[in-house]
């Protein structure tokens, strides 16, 4: 029987990928990718001809199967995102799941995640923090907010720049205009950047500069 090895690959800077990583690429059988076009990029970057088959949110139902079967037969598959740690806010889970449901070995490797730097690099608490990704566009998004109002653990949010600055607002709405945050864009990138402040100073800072590149905010918790 083969195995499934989890590659996180750079959320940015190409210098992220680690020498184990590009290793495991070159050797496995296969390759699964969010988009071909955008890891095509980064494979060719580092000299990788493995075999490459696209895996993403709209396909991954009907290409687990096929994929388990395959290293049930003994081939030995790659998982990769676009960037960062396939699985958080990218597809992985059902792969991984199903893997593990029959028995195959599943294999993680370390490596970039947006969400760990920024909520690092935010100067708010971090013993105790809750991921929440990207919260609904629509249905189910009030009643989320609503849910964390009362959340005392620092909270670590996934956004797109179009999308910002109404996040930022029904933030301030569900939990005061006052509430410390930041807003972290561009990790490892050249024009990376962390602002910080209440949810009221952030709304005034990103109406005055249109935000670019993708985001993470890292909101406090309520006091106690």
């Amino acid at each position: 029987m083969g195995k499934l090895y989890v590659v996180p690959t750079p959320v940015g800077n190409l210098e992220d990928m680690t020498f184990r990583a590009i290793k495991v690429l070159k050797e496995v059988d296969l390759i699964l990718a969010e988009d071909t076009r955008t890891s095509g990029i980064l494979l060719k970057h580092f000299e990788i001809k493995n075999a490459m088959q696209s895996h993403h949110k709209f396909n991954e139902h009907k290409t687990v199967e096929s994929v388990v079967n395959r290293i049930k037969a003994g081939e030995t598959v790659a998982l990769i995102s676009d960037a960062g740690t396939p699985g958080i806010s990218d597809p992985g889970f059902l792969v991984v799941r199903e893997c593990v449901r029959n028995g195959i070995e599943v294999q993680c490797l370390p490596g970039a995640t947006a969400f760990v730097p920024a909520l690092v690099a935010s100067g708010l608490p971090n013993e105790k923090f809750c991921f929440e990704g990207f919260l609904p566009q629509k249905k189910g998004r009030q009643t989320r907010l609503k849910a964390l109002a009362e959340e005392r653990r620092t909270m670590v949010f996934y956004e797109s720049p179009h999308r910002l600055l109404k996040t930022l607002t029904q933030f301030a709405e569900y939990f005061g205009a006052e509430r410390q945050a930041t807003v972290s864009r561009e990790i490892s990138k050249l024009h990376e950047e962390t602002v910080r402040g209440s949810l009221a100073e952030l709304i005034e800072h990103f109406t005055a500069t249109e935000p670019r590149g993708e985001i993470v905010i890292v909101l406090a918790g309520i006091d106690d």
